[in-house]
């Protein structure tokens, strides 16, 4: 096989960088003197007291001995008896020592009880400071543990991404071989590498996407019609080509098993692919189940696909959020279902799709909200189905233009009883349009400005019992047929051509 084009403008994500982190740690220093425990020195209590006197006794003889010298050295008269008052006196002066070495032993006691005061408040000061040091060398020690993580989560990733990268070019070289066994091999291992690499997912699914746009011919025992080819489609014209092409159908069939596996887990379910972009633009379709899966909010494609074979299954999907496109999709032929889908929002367009064969069933589907578009489609061939199908509350359901030229169009039993459903300006030339037991409860359905100018439209059976339905403006040479009415007026809100 030649080099495959989904190769081409595929971006892989961005590695991160693997240069490591920068980590800046700034601690307040600390000077060696304020580091030094503080010291207290001070002499024993009463070596201090007795130094204290001493030189408080030194202190008064010198005072007196400066007296007496200022005074010219006078002299004592001695007395042979001391009397009461002299005695007192000298009481006096004792006690006056006594209270002055009193005094310098409280003034001893005092300036030692202050120095140990002060000696405590630094000791506390050196404590805070000792814990704030602390507190800094544990930041820093969890700064250089983060940082190391760091490192080792960067070189993780980095050795992480290197493998993805080797991974996503095994399983795209595999995809790329002529042999269809390989090729298997290589949508497996890039559907492992999707649910793998959550950064790399949707280029992962974009790849399997490309392959399925690849140009492919469905081979002959299993195509129900004849698919439009492509200028650069081969037919099949030998055995050996249509193995061939048996086994690519056999991988493509593998893709599309993968992807509506992954499109039918839960939304929390860490490998749902319910949220991401699916580009399916042109491929063709010979068969497929997407029964069941879910689209919550990509965008997804199915614009210009050919569903030409065997039976493509839509039954129970789920459109509730994102784009879903099938325009200008061809159904011509095999079976395509949408049996009991349920349209509850985002958008979904069939606009300028060809209807030309096979049949496409919506029966049973509910369209309950957003919009549903059939803008210019033409139904020219085969059958297609709305039986059932229930058209409620706000959905917006739009025939705008369309074309009905052939084939077979049924709203049998269908419910409108609530939004809109617009065949306003569509052109019914040819084929058949039934709305047989459908009931039109609510809501509006307008044909206005149709043309009515061969097809077969029929409301037989019809139940009008509410809403609107109007035919203003519409135009009809084979105008269509309603229930007998017993020729009295048209129920309440059906205003009839002409009206």
């Amino acid at each position: 096989m030649d080099e495959m084009r989904y190769k081409e403008g595929m971006e892989l994500p961005t590695p991160q960088d693997s240069a490591r982190p920068e980590i800046r740690v700034t601690a307040g220093s600390t000077s060696a003197v304020d580091n030094r425990v503080p010291e207290l020195r001070l002499w024993g209590i009463r070596r201090t007291i007795a130094l204290a006197v001493a030189a408080a006794l030194l202190l008064v003889s010198g005072l007196i001995v400066a007296a007496l010298w200022y005074a010219g050295w006078p002299g004592y008269k001695r007395d042979a008896t001391v009397t009461a008052a002299t005695m007192f006196d000298l009481l006096k002066l004792v006690f006056a020592v006594v209270a002055g070495i009193g005094g310098v032993a409280a003034l001893v006691v005092a300036y030692r009880r202050q120095r140990v005061a002060e000696h405590t408040n630094a000791l506390a000061e050196f404590a805070q400071q000792l814990a704030y040091a602390a507190d800094v060398r544990a930041e820093v020690s969890k700064a250089l543990a983060e940082a190391a993580d760091e490192r080792a989560k960067t070189e993780t990733d980095r050795n992480g991404v290197r493998l993805f990268n080797e991974r996503f070019a095994k399983a795209s070289e595999q995809l790329g071989s002529e042999k269809a066994a390989v090729r298997l091999a290589g949508v497996y291992a890039m559907a492992v590498l999707a649910d793998d690499w959550r950064e790399g997912r949707q280029t992962c699914i974009d790849v399997l996407c490309a392959y399925l746009r690849m140009p492919y011919t469905p081979p002959p025992d299993f195509s129900n019609g004849t698919p439009e080819q492509d200028e650069d489609q081969a037919p099949i014209v030998d055995a050996d080509t249509a193995r061939l092409a048996r086994e690519e159908r056999e991988v493509r069939h593998t893709v599309i098993r993968l992807v509506s596996r992954h499109l039918r887990l839960a939304e929390d379910d860490a490998t749902s692919w319910g949220a991401y972009d699916f580009d399916f633009t042109g491929a063709v379709f010979d068969g497929g189940d997407f029964s069941g899966v879910a689209f919550r909010g990509g965008d997804v494609s199915f614009s210009e696909a050919t569903f030409c074979a065997g039976g493509v299954f839509f039954s129970r999907a789920t459109f509730s959020g994102g784009e879903v496109s099938f325009e200008e999709a061809k159904f011509c032929g095999g079976e395509v279902s949408f049996l009991e889908a349920a349209f509850c929002g985002g958008r979904v367009f069939f606009s300028g799709a060809r209807f030309s064969g096979g049949d496409v069933s919506f029966s049973g589907a509910t369209f309950s909200s957003g919009l549903v578009c059939f803008r210019g489609a033409e139904f020219s061939g085969g059958e297609v189905s709305f039986a059932d199908a229930k058209f409620s509350d706000a959905a917006d359901v739009a025939f705008l233009f369309a074309t009905f030229s052939g084939g077979e169009v049924s709203f049998s039993g269908a419910t409108f009883c609530g939004g809109g459903v617009s065949f306003s300006g569509a052109m019914f030339s040819s084929g058949e349009v039934s709305f047989p037991f459908a009931t039109f409860s609510g809501g509006k359905v307008s044909f206005a400005k149709a043309m009515f100018k061969g097809a077969a439209v029929s409301f037989f059976a019809a139940t009008f019992d509410g809403g609107r339905v109007s035919f203003e403006g519409a135009s009809a040479q084979v105008p269509p047929v309603f229930g007998d009415w017993a020729d009295g007026p048209p129920p309440a809100g059906l205003i009839l051509p002409g009206a």
